[in-house]
């Protein structure tokens, strides 16, 4: 449940501080892709401290017990967390979160039909665990998988207007009513008439 936090207090904080100004967190999607490098991150520090062990005794037979798997899955999840923040790869790195989501359920499912505590804690019970799974699976999908709209091609401006072709010129007028396109005849950009 803790996790669940700090995946959401990260992404209130750092969308937050998009608003005031940061550029790179101006949108929800690039807070969520922090929010979730950060849980990510936060979440692998558990393979690698005493709660090892833990995580270890949750995997199901015949993977019981097995501490290089621990740590191989803490290191998916740093590099996962990182490849979010790369541009070039963060497609790849969501696909593989997922992926790494998906394979490590079962440890999830075993330790709440089992009773198998995590840090002293009780297990989180299957009725909750599974739509945070689902939330996790659907944010990564939704920052680092999921296609982007394109961005609309700037098209070049004359004189402070946007040429729509051969002879044709307009330009913005601010009014009260907000802003508008006027197209000028072409005697007033000094064309042929």
């Amino acid at each position: 449940m803790e996790i669940l936090l700090v995946l959401l207090a990260s992404f209130v904080l750092l969308r937050a501080a998009g608003y005031l100004g940061v550029g790179w967190l101006s949108s929800w999607r690039s807070a969520g892709l922090g929010a979730l490098a950060i849980m990510f991150l936060v979440t692998s520090t558990a393979h690698f401290n005493a709660m090892k062990h833990d995580l270890a005794a949750m995997m199901p037979e015949p993977l019981s017990d097995g501490l290089r798997i621990i740590h191989l899955t803490g290191l998916f999840e740093i590099a996962g967390a990182i490849g979010l923040l790369v541009p070039r790869i963060r497609r790849l790195a969501g696909i593989c979160l997922v992926l790494l989501m998906v394979a490590v359920f079962p440890a999830n499912v075993n330790a709440a039909l089992n009773g198998i505590p995590l840090g002293g804690e009780p297990p989180t019970p299957l009725w909750l665990r599974t739509p945070m799974q689902l939330l996790f699976i659907a944010m990564v999908w939704w920052t680092a998988i999921k296609k982007r709209p394109e961005e609309p091609q700037r098209q070049p401006t004359l004189a402070g207007g946007r040429v729509d072709g051969v002879g044709q010129a307009d330009v913005e007028v601010d009014t009260d009513a907000g802003t508008r396109r006027q197209e000028r005849p072409e005697f007033e950009r000094g064309g042929r008439s």
